[in-house]
């Protein structure tokens, strides 16, 4: 019997589901790894979406390079900040964009709570 996933305001959680659906995202993120392949990204990104097999929303979650939306396509933050590395972002861009504040606005939160 499976449980009920819980539900957290503001949150998706990454459970199994959101594993299988993003499973394809998440492989070509974690291609990221090698710099030829973010080379080959970044000279086709559609052409290597294609080549990782991506449904269209998720195709359309990269291109917006928005983290809720790839979040929402299945995208694991672990993988996701190899995709956002590729355009110079880190952790923190990825948690001020998730909680829509300037990255020095969550730097400040961060401080704020350690």
């Amino acid at each position: 019997m499976t449980q009920p996933t819980r539900q957290i305001e503001g949150t998706t959680p990454f459970d199994g589901d959101m594993a299988r659906k993003g499973y394809a995202l998440n492989k070509m993120c974690f291609s990221f790894n090698s710099a030829d392949n973010r080379a080959a990204f970044k000279n086709d990104e559609e052409a290597y979406m294609t080549q990782y097999g991506l449904t269209e929303p998720q195709k359309a979650a990269i291109r917006s390079r928005q983290v809720l939306d790839l979040i929402a396509a299945g995208g694991n933050a672990y993988y996701l900040a190899k995709f956002a590395g590729i355009f110079g972002l880190d952790m923190q861009d990825i948690g001020a964009q998730q909680t829509g504040m300037t990255k020095d606005e969550f730097k400040a939160k961060l401080k704020a709570y350690a």
